[in-house]
This record gives C-alpha cells, sequence and structure tokens, in this order.
C-alpha cells in the first residue's frame, strides 16, 4: 500500500530535511533531528516542491512545476484534503499513524459503551476520525475554522461524514473551563499541543505557560469510568520522558512513552516528535 502513488511514502531523509511523497507529489520539507546524511542523495532532484524555513517559523515554496492549489491523498483510512501552508504543513501527519491505531483500540476495548472523546488541537481530524470510526462519540476542538473545516471535509471524503463527532471553533482553555462548569466529562482525551499559537479571538497559546494548566483543568474533565489520556507533542525539550511526567500530575497508574517515528521505505525511522498515554487498559482493569 504505501507504494501507491496517493498514499504518503516517506523516501528518504538526511542534513535535516526529508524527501516525501504526499497523494502524488514528491517534495522536501525541513525535518530537525534528521541530522545524518540521506542514502539516496540520487532521488533528491525529483523533487517538485520544497519548502525553506526562514525566522520566526514561516517559510517559503519553491516550485519545479505548478503545484495544486489542493490535492488528496489516501493514508490511515482516511482521505486527506491537502493544501501547502506558510509553516510548511500539507495538512497529514503520518507520525500519528501508531497513535491513532492505539486511539482506535482504546475505544474498541471500550466495553460497547459509547465513550465520550475530547479531542483539544484537533488540527485536520486524524485522532477525531481514528476515535469517531470506531465507535466514539468525539468533541473535535481547534483554534482555526479554516482547520476544523478541513477536518470536516476529510470526514466527508473518507465515509465518515455522518458520525457523531462535535466540530468547534474555540480556545482549547477557554472552552476547557467552560465544559467543567457544565458538568461535561470525558472518558478519553487526546491533546496535540503546538509551541505557540492565537484562539480564535487573538487568545494567546505558549505550550511552556499554558500546558500545565490545561492539564489540571483535563484532570477535571475526566470521568470517573476514564479510559484514555493520549499527549503528543512535537515541541523541542517536550521528551516522551517529558510528557509522561506532566500526565503524572493528572492521572495514577503506568504511562507508555515513546517516540513518534516515520519510517522510510528502506527501513530507517525518522524521529518526529514524542507522546506519552495512560490507559485503564494498562492496568489490568
Amino acid at each position: 500500500m504505501k507504494d501507491h502513488p496517493l498514499h504518503y511514502q516517506l523516501i528518504d531523509s538526511g542534513d535535516q530535511r526529508k524527501l516525501e511523497r504526499i497523494g502524488g507529489v514528491l517534495m522536501i520539507r525541513p525535518s530537525s533531528q534528521a541530522v545524518w546524511s540521506p542514502r539516496h542523495p540520487e532521488r533528491w532532484p525529483e523533487a517538485t516542491a520544497r519548502f525553506t524555513r526562514t525566522a520566526g517559523g514561516t517559510g517559503n515554496w519553491h516550485l519545479k512545476e505548478p503545484f495544486p492549489h489542493l490535492w488528496q491523498a489516501h493514508f490511515a483510512g482516511i482521505t486527506w484534503n491537502l493544501r501547502q501552508n506558510d509553516f510548511g504543513h500539507v495538512g497529514i501527519f503520518p507520525e500519528q499513524e501508531e497513535c491513532w491505531q492505539w486511539i482506535r483500540h482504546q475505544v474498541d476495548r471500550g466495553g460497547g459503551a459509547r465513550m465520550n472523546v475530547l479531542n483539544l488541537f484537533g488540527y485536520t481530524g486524524g485522532s477525531t476520525l481514528a476515535a469517531a470510526a470506531a465507535g466514539a462519540q468525539v468533541c473535535h476542538l481547534d483554534a482555526s475554522k479554516a482547520s476544523v473545516r478541513i477536518a470536516r471535509e476529510n470526514a466527508n471524503a473518507s465515509g465518515l461524514g455522518d458520525l457523531p463527532v462535535r466540530w468547534i471553533v474555540d480556545d482549547a482553555n477557554a472552552f476547557s473551563r467552560r465544559e467543567i462548569r457544565r458538568g461535561r466529562r470525558y472518558q478519553g482525551i487526546i491533546l496535540d499541543p503546538p509551541s505557540f499559537g492565537r484562539g480564535p479571538t487573538s487568545e494567546a497559546w505558549q505550550i511552556d505557560e499554558h500546558l500545565p494548566g490545561l492539564l489540571e483543568m483535563c484532570r477535571d474533565l475526566l470521568a470517573d469510568d476514564a479510559r484514555f489520556v493520549l499527549l503528543t507533542c512535537h515541541s523541542p525539550g517536550y521528551t516522551p520522558q517529558a510528557l509522561a511526567n506532566l500526565l503524572d500530575e493528572i492521572v495514577v497508574g503506568p504511562k507508555e512513552k515513546g517516540e513518534m517515528v516515520i519510517e522510510s521505505a528502506d527501513g530507517r525511522p525518522l524521529p518526529s516528535g514524542s507522546h506519552a498515554r495512560w490507559s485503564q487498559l494498562t492496568e489490568g482493569v
């Protein structure tokens, strides 16, 4: 499946870059952890799109030929509607694939009862659709109206548009405070916080300043019969152990932790973020 032109494939990595085929488009994007040398340097000139980052995290796309404004890729059971943006993203995060499988497993093992799952920083919907397709009722939240729109488009394109998902544009902190006052509780919570961001009415988000407080609210949002919490991150310094330590402050019990990786066509893994997670299943309950 990985070789199909409409799927995602990591071709090679090195020199702090990665060579990917995404929906038939071969592109080069930054990858700070790819500190080794490329194994297949002869493939890199084939790329038709290249993103270079400038100060402030944004950057520029350099194109050899006209680039599609909108195109699709089929990956992890989802049809993704892709667009390039000024941060080098196109709307798909393949390093999350193993986490999506884990989410499905938590929902599948939920005893048949409908689980309520909160996905904060839901972006283009991978975790939301993984949980909903497995049978959960999901609240998908993101501060970006455009991201929520794309997530809904992905659901519709994947034949999942009728699943029970609440699509909400809001600031994560403000929404969580209101949910606590409303008395709503969730059996599962998913967080993938960015380093920096802005809410829909320009509320500032800085991970070092705001993540601990948000996690405290997540503790209050967990139901008595909570099943899982998943915390992923791409920010420098937020190692798997650091994320596990943060989860220790809101849920008791063993945590799984590790790097999120993308495996290249020749089997070399590319570290692409960290995860930590707690599940009631790991406690033997």
